[in-house]
Formats: C-alpha cells, sequence, structure tokens
C-alpha cells in the first residue's frame, strides 16, 4: 500500500465532465510554472542567455488536486542540455511525475577567422566571435578572446572552429639553457637563488632547474624568469 500510494498513478481520463477538464488545465499549468521557477533558480549563474524549453506533458493524465507542488532534480543532475526535473505532491494523495527540459545556454564563442597551422601564435586578425549554444561545446570552449591571444596553435583548427583551451599552449615564460631566479618564501621568511632551466615552461607550468652545486630542483614557472620553489 505504501509503495503504491508513493508511485504517480497513471490514469487516462475516460468521460471526464468540463470540471476535471479544467482542473487538468490548471495542474499542468501548476507543473509548468514550477518546474520553470526551479530551472530559472538553478541556472542562475549560467554564462551568456540562457534559453528553456519544456517537454509536453499528456494532458490526458489525471491528477489529483495538489495544495503545494514541490519540483526537484535527481543528486548529481545538472540542468544543462537535456535533462528531466521531478515534480510531487506530497498531498493526501501523492503522486510523482518528470517532466523533459532542454537548457540553452547560448553566449559568444572565439572561433577560428581561417585555417591556423599547427605552430601558429595567435593574432586579433586570426580570431572571430560566434553565438554558439555552450550546452553543445566542450566545457574548455573559450569565450574570450584575451585568452587566445598570443598563445600557440597546437593542432590545426578548421575555418570557424570553436577554440578550446586544449588546442591552445601558452608561450613559455622560462627557456631551456636560461638563468633563472630560484624564489622560495614563506611566513616570516623569503630567500633566493640562481640556477640554470633544463626544460621550456609556461606560466603556471612546473620547470626543472639545476642549481649551481648541481642539485636538480622543480618550481613553478613565472613571467620574469622566476621558479618558485614550493
Amino acid at each position: 500500500m505504501k509503495i503504491r500510494n508513493a508511485i504517480l498513478t497513471l490514469l487516462l481520463v475516460g468521460s471526464s465532465g468540463p470540471s476535471q477538464a479544467a482542473l487538468d488545465r490548471v495542474q499542468l499549468e501548476q507543473i509548468n510554472q514550477s518546474v520553470q521557477q526551479l530551472v530559472r533558480i538553478q541556472t542562475a549563474g549560467l554564462p551568456g542567455k540562457v534559453s528553456v524549453t519544456l517537454g509536453d506533458i499528456d494532458s490526458r493524465l489525471n491528477l489529483a488536486a495538489c495544495p503545494a507542488l514541490e519540483a526537484f532534480t535527481s543528486p548529481g543532475t545538472r540542468l544543462w542540455g537535456n535533462a528531466s526535473v521531478g515534480v510531487r505532491c506530497n498531498g493526501a494523495q501523492p503522486w510523482t511525475i518528470y517532466v523533459a527540459v532542454s537548457v540553452k545556454v547560448l553566449s559568444n564563442v572565439v572561433i577560428a577567422a581561417h585555417a591556423l597551422t599547427q605552430g601558429r601564435l595567435l593574432e586579433p586578425g586570426d580570431l572571430s566571435m560566434q553565438e554558439a549554444d555552450l550546452s553543445q561545446l566542450p566545457a574548455a570552449v573559450i569565450t574570450d578572446p584575451a585568452q587566445a591571444l598570443g598563445r600557440t596553435v597546437t593542432f590545426s583548427v578548421a575555418p570557424g572552429q570553436p577554440l578550446r583551451q586544449d588546442l591552445l599552449r601558452s608561450p613559455p615564460v622560462i627557456q631551456q639553457g636560461q638563468s633563472v631566479t630560484l624564489r622560495s618564501q614563506g611566513q616570516g621568511f623569503r630567500v633566493s637563488a640562481e640556477g640554470r632551466a633544463l626544460s621550456n615552461a609556461a606560466e603556471g607550468q612546473i620547470a626543472q632547474v639545476r642549481t649551481p652545486s648541481g642539485h636538480t630542483v622543480s618550481g613553478i614557472a613565472r613571467v620574469g624568469a622566476i621558479v618558485d620553489i614550493q
């Protein structure tokens, strides 16, 4: 009995009179409103312009009138692209249904203005902007041209293709063989020493350095030929 009462009874309206049909329309509108409100809350922090489309609900469903609807998502569900939102009634006659939703996030993304060959250092003329649905693109897609300018293309890119972080490489701030400053600091102290870089490294990458004594140490490459030792 407990399980039966917890599950939505999918009964089709047969010979319902006008009052029942009117109730169904009210219920359907309330369900849609509760879903839309939850989607607005959960997508409030997304970038760009959010567009939401709700799937159709079978208007023939005979749902018991509910004084308080509760919209919810399953744990781990992200309202992004195609998803679903549950709506339940916790009244005397409980029921639960699921509504399909399509969430589009429209934003300008950086695309290749023309064919880009591997190893090219990106300049303003190489980039263009185009509106796209972020929910249909990889998470690493670039939306700000500043994130691409001055970086090197690691794979050839076709014209109009959205640029991604994994397609680009930042220029090295440390060059192999270069003299660098090793820097270590903490609470109440700061020390530095000289060394020679054993490899190239971009900003934030790990750089290996040989000290004058012949030891090899690793640290974080910084602009200005600095390597921070953790």
